[in-house]
């Protein structure tokens, strides 16, 4: 990892510093007992009012106040001045109509039918409302262990002297997370494309979107007219929608690996000894620089790890089917296509937007020779053993590539044409279709609240 994950970065201290209320009461010098008791008292009070105004949002991370701050930020950025905007008719029908197109070259280039039912232009305001939910649960689970490992580490004897004060913590741990995320959704806001830039289903089911705004002002530095570019931009969301709908495990599989990867989050509790020499109470600088410091980095365990390895992999394989599926259905009819698909490759290489994020929240960084070898290792099987083929993998995890099969895309094409025949006796649809009722059923056998669940369950 080379960023640290969720509640180990800290804000810029020079923006910190900006919104500090100066000091109008005089040029009061620590040191004497009523100054002391009077500077404790400002910040007791500072505290009270910024608890206050962060929301009631509960549990590891603030929304509330990430919501908030990612908002602020989006409305203090502007927006695009020329051209069409999300929100404007213009923007809406520039989307549909790219969608349109898209979803009928993709029918000719997989079997797995359209999986939108409805295309929305989103601004970046919408973006952030929109995937909060999804962020939610896979922010939770690296806060609640890391927020854990902070509890456990404070000897015993401090726990009971803390009393009260460690619900306080716990607060100030949430808006500190809330504000790292704030900070982060509010970056990746501004730059995301589709709702499906990250490579995991953010939105809600069955809704492509793609952000007309962000879509100018990435087009500016291309040598390509716009609407060449949305058109393109919406058959890949067309195509990760195509998969997200209709493979009922995918969405699962990539959210559960990423909270198996937090559940062993762990923090290396004999470094407080260390980091407590390095902190002087009168001065908060110091703490800041400490916390920085690395000593309580968590480190990776080889659990860890398997699950980083199995995501990214998963991830992988996802990108790559896209990539093949759309430069197929594009084909000649874009002249613009490969040098298109080519920038969107190099925007992930040099660490765009949506792998810095990811790697700041969640400790993952997507690498893009993954990204390449998935692509190649989908062209070869659809050109040796046809698109049906290909996309039959998608039916059950067990049929899918590995990262072994990545690094030798030629034996596993070799090793599905030998076992090819059990693959052909299978109807992926159909299949899809039963596992599908399957859940369903399962739904509606409990007792309660089944339209809750029903849309939990369609969420992933």
């Amino acid at each position: 990892m080379s960023n640290p994950p969720f509640g180990f970065g800290f804000p810029d201290p020079d923006k910190r510093r900006e919104n500090e209320p100066s000091n109008s009461g005089g040029e009061q010098q620590p040191g004497s007992g009523a100054d002391a008791f009077q500077q404790l008292g400002q910040m007791l009070s500072q505290l009270g009012q910024m608890l206050s105004q962060a929301g009631s949002s509960s549990g590891p991370v603030n929304y509330d106040l990430a919501k908030q701050i990612a908002l602020q930020r989006l409305a203090g950025s502007g927006g695009s001045s020329m051209g069409f905007s999300a929100g404007d008719q213009s923007g809406d029908t520039a989307v549909r109509d790219a969608a349109h197109l898209a979803e009928l070259w993709l029918d000719e280039a997989t079997i797995l039918p359209a999986g939108a039912s409805t295309t929305v232009a989103w601004t970046a305001r919408d973006w952030v409302d929109k995937t909060l939910p999804t962020w939610q649960r896979l922010c939770d689970p690296v806060a609640k262990q890391v927020s854990g490992a902070w509890m456990q580490a404070l000897p015993e004897e401090a726990k009971q002297a803390a009393g009260p004060l460690l619900s306080m913590v716990g607060q100030m741990g949430g808006m500190a997370f809330g504000s790292q995320l704030g900070n982060a959704l509010a970056e990746l806001a501004s730059e995301v494309l589709t709702s499906t830039e990250v490579g995991l289903p953010l939105g809600p089911a069955t809704t492509s979107a793609l952000l007309p705004a962000n879509i100018e002002k990435f087009t500016e530095g291309l040598e390509r007219p716009g609407s060449e570019v949305m058109v393109f931009l919406a058959a890949r969301e067309a195509a990760h929608q195509r998969l997200f709908a209709h493979v009922p495990w995918l969405r699962q599989r990539l959210l559960a690996t990423v909270e198996e990867f937090a559940h062993g989050i762990t923090v290396d509790t004999s470094a407080l000894e260390q980091l407590a020499g390095q902190v002087d109470p009168s001065n908060p600088a110091s703490i800041e620089q400490a916390m920085s410091s690395g000593l309580l980095e968590p480190k990776t365990t080889p659990e860890q790890q398997a699950a980083l390895n199995r995501l990214e992999t998963l991830l992988a394989l996802v990108e790559g089917w896209v990539d093949v599926v759309v430069a197929e259905a594009v084909g000649d009819r874009l002249p613009g296509a490969d040098a298109l698909r080519e920038t969107l490759r190099r925007r992930r290489a040099t660490g765009g937007p949506a792998e810095q994020t990811f790697a700041t929240l969640v400790g993952l960084e997507l690498r893009p020779r993954r990204m390449r070898a998935a692509s190649a290792l989908w062209k070869l099987v659809g050109d040796r053993h046809g698109m049906d083929k290909r996309d039959q993998l998608w039916s059950h995890p067990d049929l899918m590539p590995t990262a072994e099969d990545l690094d030798d895309p030629m034996e596993f094409a070799d090793r599905l044409g030998r076992s090819g025949e059990a693959i052909d006796d299978l109807d992926p649809i159909a299949e899809l279709e039963r596992t599908r009722q399957a859940e369903e059923q399962a739904k509606s056998d409990e007792p309660g609240d089944q339209d809750d669940s029903g849309e939990s369950g369609s969420k992933g």
